[in-house]
Formats: C-alpha cells, structure tokens, sequence
C-alpha cells in the first residue's frame, strides 16, 4: 500500500529513531523528541494508529512493514520526507493509415501546460509494472487497448524561466502501444485526442518541446534521455 500522509515532526523524529534500531523502548524514543509523557504517548499512539508503528512486548516499538517503507524515504539528517521525482507513462500508440504512420496526440485541457498537444500520459499507481500503467492510462483516456512494449525512459527537469526554481521533476517510461484496437474517445474531461502525424504535430503552436526527444526514444535512436527545460510562468 501506498503511504500518502503527512505526520507531525515529532512522530518524524520517532521514525527516524526506529529506523536504526530493531526495536526501542518508550522511554528510548520519547528523549529525541522533548516532549512529556502525555504529548508522547499521543503520538506514539498516533503512528501506531496510521498503521506504521507496532506496539511489541515489554513496552516496546518497532517499525512494521508499511513504516519501514515510509521511513526510508526520510532525510535523516532533517527530520524530512524527501521529495522524489513523479513517476509516469506515455502510452504512445501508434498505427499505419492511408499509407501514414499516425502517432495518438492529446491536447492537454487542464493544468499545468493548459492547451499544449502531446502524447498522452499518466502517473503509475502503486504496483503497476510499467505495461500495465500504459494500458490502464490508454484505456482510460483513449477507449483503445493495444499490445504494449516498453522503449525507452524519458527524464525532465521543469524549471520557471524567470526564477529558475524547479517546477517537476519526472520520470517517464516510454511505452510503444501496437495493434490498436477499440473505439476511440475523442474527447474526455482534462484533454482531446486525435491522430496525426510526428510531422503535423510539429505545426502545433503549443506543443511540449520534449515532443522531439519522446519520437527519437520511439524510432529506437535513444533509450534514455535526461534533460531539463524552461517554461515562462504565463505558460505553466
């Protein structure tokens, strides 16, 4: 299961002691923290209720499985969760029509990036291997299933122009999706879909400019590209 909560810093500072040790003792875990025996009792109390703590004998605690796999994204020298890149897919489906090798592009309708044209894409789920997040995202904002290969990995760095602070990190798992079948949704809440050609989307006056370095990754030129890219905040 995924962990997706925020906790107070002191339940962080409780954490971050059992993440070091097999097991402590109450009164181990309560010194880091300075709070009394009340304030701590809450919040011990309160790890063990999210499911992330475990209550041993003799008074004891230690991490279960779900907080061994929440505290070992802290930063133990801050007390803090450390932030990590997006994971995500882009099933990239793509077929011959009319003697035209035709790619699926989807105008993005929501923010960030409100009316940029690109291949479609989705965060994966907890769980999902790489496949099954390209199917599952195709099927729900497309209607169409295909047979799904893994092509590359695409990584971006998104940054504000005018400030230059770091807007999104992701990382995206190119996914070439053949044999398409199934009736297509044009239009969904959050985007449009339409098929057209690597050349015709180029002529889009909004397009993400890592459109370019997604085809190489799906022609077999690249396997990995690692970049970073800047966007006006009237854009973003």
């Amino acid at each position: 299961m995924s962990i997706q909560i925020a906790i107070h810093p002191a339940q962080t500072k409780i954490l971050r002691e059992l993440l070091f040790r097999p097991q402590a003792g109450f009164a181990q875990l309560q010194k880091p923290t300075g709070l009394s025996g009340d304030h701590f009792s809450f919040h011990i109390a309160r790890l063990v209720e999210l499911g992330l703590v475990e209550k041993v004998a003799r008074g004891a605690y230690r991490l279960n499985a779900a907080g061994k796999e929440y505290a070992n994204r802290l930063d133990t020298d801050n007390n803090t969760v450390e932030r990590q890149p997006k994971c995500a897919v882009i099933p990239a489906l793509e077929r011959v029509h009319g003697g035209r090798k035709e790619y699926l592009f989807q105008e993005r309708l929501k923010n960030p990036f409100y009316g940029f044209w690109s291949l479609p894409s989705g965060k994966m789920r907890w769980g999902e291997s790489i496949v099954q997040a390209a199917a599952r995202e195709a099927m729900e904002e497309t209607g169409l299933t295909a047979v799904f290969e893994a092509a590359g990995v695409y990584h971006e760095r998104v940054y504000e122009a005018e400030s230059d602070n770091l807007l999104e990190d992701k990382i995206f798992f190119v996914v070439r999706g053949s044999h398409v079948q199934g009736k297509l949704i044009t239009d969904f809440e959050g985007g449009q879909n339409e098929w057209m050609t690597a050349d015709e989307l180029s002529q889009k006056k909004k397009k993400f400019d890592s459109f370019t370095h997604e085809m190489k990754i799906l022609d077999a030129q690249e396997w990995l590209v690692e970049r970073e890219t800047r966007y006006s905040k009237q854009v973003f």
